[in-house]
């Protein structure tokens, strides 16, 4: 799994430079958006390390082709959960933090999308979520809109004053990083019910789901 998972990460990295860069960038935020494992946010990062005063401009691409591929996410899990939607969801380790995210959305509907989603959990999971729970469309494109604007800004900032560190650190910890990444995944939906009001009945129910029910 660690050898597919630096493939993956290598082959994605090289693209930074290629002359279709920008497309790259939209293709990999459209994808990790609804499926693919290697988060866009290092590409996106060395994009703006190379070229500061494109950051906005790549951090709007970022953002819109996300909201896109999240569209797609939503997709998967209204219409092809059982079919697609379910076999992403084990394939990407994220099988038992599925219930999880489908009480919190169910709870804390746009708020759910607006802190998730500019938080480590894999924005994958919120929209293949958003789609199987039936969430409103609209609210839903908008909270996400919100949210992958806040992190890609973020990043881009972050990357054009820190960029070289960061980079050497995921270079050589992808192993750490990943995991670190997914232990971040129970932190963001600590964050969610702290942030939505601290309400106990809901964490409680939403910490003991093991299972969905019918929609």
């Amino acid at each position: 799994m660690m050898k597919l998972l630096r493939g993956l990460y290598d082959w994605t990295m090289e693209k930074a430079a290629h002359p279709h860069a920008v497309g790259w960038l939209a293709f990999f935020c459209f994808v990790e958006a609804s499926f693919f494992p290697i988060p866009p946010h290092p590409l996106l990062g060395l994009m703006c390390l190379a070229e500061p005063s494109k950051a906005i401009r790549f951090a709007v691409v970022a953002t819109l082709a996300s909201v896109a591929g999240a569209l797609l996410g939503y997709a998967i899990g209204w219409g092809l959960y059982d079919t697609v939607g379910k076999q992403l969801i084990d394939l990407l380790g994220l099988s038992k933090s599925f219930p999880v995210a489908a009480c919190y959305l169910r709870e804390y509907d746009v708020e759910a999308i607006l802190i998730a989603g500019a938080t480590p959990v894999p924005f994958k999971l919120l929209t293949i979520t958003a789609g199987f729970i039936e969430m409103a469309l609209v609210p839903f494109i908008l909270a996400s809109l919100a949210a992958r604007a806040m992190i890609f800004m973020t990043v881009g900032i972050l990357f054009r004053l820190f960029g070289a560190p960061i980079k050497r650190v995921i270079d050589q910890y992808l192993g750490t990083v990943t995991a670190a990444f997914v232990l971040l995944v129970v932190g963001g939906f600590f964050a969610i019910s702290y942030l939505s009001g601290g309400n106990e009945e809901v964490k409680d129910k939403c910490e003991a789901a093991t299972e969905i029910q019918g929609r």
